[in-house]
């Protein structure tokens, strides 16, 4: 796993190099570099969290693997949408975020062994569960790519490059995002629901009750959105707040108790 890690870790920090060294640049960075270096490290990342996942004892869900797996969707999606979509901006914060999650495999190794195979009803809710996040953090960064424009717009410091998308099209983008992960929130809450018999027990019932308070939260948004607008810095307001409320449902317990208790 280690040769994995450090040649993941290796080939972002490149793509991270050739993004940051030309992000205002006039013609951009060189985006075909760009998705070719990021796109050998997302197969590395891969297959180091392939290692780090599946044991002989059962499959390892520990705090860092799932945040380094959430990591490699994120960096997954936006590697595959380099060519299509205008989101140089988040980009570096993307491939940054990876290293730091690819070096937590090997430098903080907690175990928390699950057997899946057992229950693949639980399978569907986690991976539901996962998905749902990445959607929802990636909105989360394009919310800040958001309030990044408009502040430079207010105050007439934009400068013009491929690599600043209009503001329009990035404030679009985010509603997409948001309702793509608003669906898969509310189909991992139904699976919760429906075949976890202590999704409210001592313990647990935080993560239940702030995932349903940032799915309120999110419909919120939307239902604002459809029936009267939403400002940029309200719709900003409501996705951090949303994304803040599953990063605690999801990791806030786990930190305490893997990285802090142990």
């Amino acid at each position: 796993m280690v040769i994995f890690s450090a040649s993941a870790i290796f080939f972002y920090s490149i793509a991270l190099v050739l993004v940051v060294s030309r992000l205002f640049h006039a013609d951009g960075p060189n985006r075909k570099a760009v998705a070719g270096f990021a796109a050998v490290a997302v197969v590395l990342h891969a297959a180091a969290l392939s290692q780090a996942i599946f044991t002989g004892d059962g499959q390892n869900f520990s705090l860092t693997n799932v945040i380094s797996m959430v990591n490699w969707i994120i960096a997954f999606t936006f590697t595959i949408l380099m060519f299509r979509l205008k989101v140089i901006v988040v980009v570096p914060v993307v491939y940054a975020c990876s290293v730091i999650s690819v070096a937590l495999l090997w430098l903080l190794p907690p175990e928390f062994i699950t057997h899946f195979e057992l229950y693949p009803e639980v399978l569907a809710h986690v991976v539901l569960s996962l998905m749902a996040y990445s959607a929802l953090m990636i909105a989360a960064l394009y919310a800040i790519q958001l309030a990044m424009i408009q502040s430079k717009l207010k105050k007439k410091q934009l400068m013009l490059s491929p690599a600043i998308p209009p503001l329009m099209t990035v404030e679009k983008q985010l509603y997409h995002l948001v309702i793509i992960g608003v669906v898969l929130l509310s189909l991992s809450l139904a699976t919760g629901f429906i075949f976890l018999d202590d999704m409210f027990a001592e313990g647990k019932g935080h993560k239940a009750l702030l995932s349903i308070a940032a799915w309120f939260t999110y419909i919120a948004m939307l239902a604002q959105q459809y029936w009267v607008g939403c400002r940029i810095r309200t719709a900003v307001i409501y996705t951090l707040t949303g994304a803040t409320l599953l990063s605690l449902a999801y990791f806030g317990a786990r930190i305490v108790k893997e990285l802090i208790l142990s």
